[in-house]
């Protein structure tokens, strides 16, 4: 029986447990911390009509990750569709996270945090190079997390083969976004907060959109940066990647950045690709 298999995995505090809640949600069946090299024999157990299947691997199960190479590839040998569905977050993000819930990190030694996140980093960067789909959960609500996730894994059966775009707007001040495949730098453009009636509105406010998108320097660069995609998405496209994080930063990630981004989807919408815009920094300080 073919089937359709999400492997939830990433880094602990990035959103998995809600990920899996959004899949069981969708009709997944759905099991937690399985070990990979175990993922064969729980898809025959399973053969009772469970068409969509979801199993989180994550950092608890790190004695067994160096054979997810090995165990993927038979599976999608035996015909089945695997989507790899790696989450992530900031480091600042992800230790917000543990404090508020009161949580351990389930790798946490004397070191501290900071060094058990990049330890698991490390321990975590084989499946994430596997990963067919990438969700960077810095500043997103769990609902708007969990549209991220049904929106990414449900809508591949009706998008299949097409390029899954993330267009994401970031300030440079708080960090470049994990995970980004391309990065474009805006702040050469007038900065809207500059101007008072502007400074503490968004890049979503027509007035400050209109002050962004109708600077000269901006078409030209609008003009050069749809070039460049028209050139790298198809290409991406024949070397088999299926997903692809554009990040467009400016000083806060309010006014600038915001406003290409909201710019930019459109355009991206109509090359074929399944596009989904989201502003990292938009409410932060």
């Amino acid at each position: 029986m073919k089937r359709q298999l999400v492997v939830i995995t990433g880094l602990s505090g990035s959103g998995k447990s809600t990920g899996a809640r959004a899949l069981e949600d969708a009709g997944f069946f759905v099991i937690d911390n399985l070990p990979l090299v175990m993922l064969p024999d729980f898809l025959s157990l399973t053969d009772h009509g469970y068409t969509k299947v979801a199993t989180v691997v994550d950092a608890r199960s790190s004695d067994f990750l160096g054979d997810c190479h090995e165990v993927l590839r038979n599976i999608k040998a035996e015909g089945h569709d695997v989507d790899v569905l790696f989450f992530e977050a900031s480091d600042n993000d992800l230790i917000k996270r543990f404090s508020e819930t009161r949580r351990r990190h389930p790798l946490v030694q004397k070191e501290g945090i900071l060094a058990a996140i990049g330890r698991e980093r490390e321990i975590m960067s084989d499946l994430r190079r596997l990963a067919t789909i990438i969700l960077d959960s810095s500043g997103l609500s769990v609902h708007q997390l969990r549209q991220r996730v049904q929106a990414s894994v449900l809508g591949s059966e009706d998008h299949k083969g097409q390029m899954q775009v993330q267009v994401q707007s970031f300030g440079f001040k708080n960090g470049l976004p994990l995970g980004a495949d391309l990065v474009f730098d805006v702040r050469f453009l007038d900065n809207p907060h500059f101007v008072p009636e502007l400074r503490s509105k968004t890049g979503l406010d027509p007035a400050v959109s209109s002050f962004v998108l109708t600077q000269p320097d901006y078409k030209a660069f609008l003009s050069k940066l749809k070039d460049l995609l028209s050139f790298l998405l198809p290409r991406y496209s024949q070397e088999g990647k299926t997903s692809l994080t554009i990040g467009i930063g400016c000083t806060g990630g309010h006014h600038r950045s915001v406003a290409l981004a909201e710019d930019l989807g459109p355009y991206l919408l109509g090359t074929g690709s399944v596009v989904q815009v989201n502003h990292r920094d938009i409410d932060k300080d």
